[in-house]
């Protein structure tokens, strides 16, 4: 077994006399997981997928991803990393506005240096893989959430990450909206994608996850496999296969 994420003694405190947000976590995911974080608000999920992202340091403890210890890493060598390593896709997109749905989708693979023609050949790869390539040429205020977070998903898989973070993505989109994303999510990980998925969502969990931990009061209170069983009916659309 391959592992890809590793956090030891994992502790993020925000406020030195505060309760920390992140307290003792201790979590491996292999290569090739789909692992959802589950929790109330305000449990820890969001820190702890900002730790893996490298866009918090741990207080204590630390945090490998494909065996790069994050902490260790100067912040421009961070940003080098996530380029590289890790893919992330937000609840809110944050496309930029002034580019079209092909120049957002391109932009993590120009800043890696990967030249413009090659970048914007491999965004339409990527959006036409998405069923999106008609709506290439739009501005995100064109867009429907859907797409929106169709568009930030295929800007996450740009270069190619071995892992993929995803934060509440079906969250700002309407449910059949959802129920696509998470179909595009599942088919991702039955390709190889690891993902580690931050949802408030049992049903988003169940859907494409392979593995559910809970966190509570910044700390992992239990592991488990879903629960498909109660997998709430909906609609479903089978997701085309996104290339490598």
């Amino acid at each position: 077994m391959t592992v890809l994420i590793r956090l030891q003694g994992a502790v993020k405190r925000y406020e030195a006399a505060g309760p920390p947000a992140l307290d003792g976590v201790d979590l491996t995911v292999a290569a090739g997981e789909a692992m959802a974080v589950m929790g109330p608000s305000g449990s820890g999920k969001s820190t702890l997928l900002n730790l893996v992202a490298g866009l918090d340091r741990p207080s204590a403890g630390r945090g490998e991803v494909a065996g790069t210890d994050l902490g260790q890493l100067s912040e421009s060598a961070l940003a080098r990393f996530r380029r590289s390593q890790i893919g992330i896709v937000f609840q809110f997109f944050h496309l930029l506005d002034e580019l079209t749905a092909r120049e957002n989708v391109a932009v993590p693979a120009q800043l890696l240096g990967v030249p413009r023609r090659a970048a914007l050949s491999r965004a339409d790869e990527l959006l036409e893989s998405l069923g999106l390539l008609a709506k290439a040429d739009a501005y995100p205020a064109r867009l429907s959430g859907g797409e929106r977070q169709r568009v930030a998903l295929a800007r996450a898989l740009v270069n190619r990450p071995p892992l993929l973070l995803a934060d509440e993505p079906t969250g700002a989109v309407d449910a059949r909206a959802g129920a696509q994303v998470a179909d595009l999510l599942r088919d991702l990980n039955r390709g190889g994608q690891t993902i580690l998925l931050v949802t408030h969502d049992p049903a988003l969990a169940r859907r494409c996850a392979t593995r559910v931990v809970e966190l509570r009061d910044g700390r992992l209170a239990s592991a488990k496999a879903p629960d498909r069983t109660t997998a709430t009916p909906g609609h479903t659309t089978a997701a085309p296969e996104v290339p490598a």
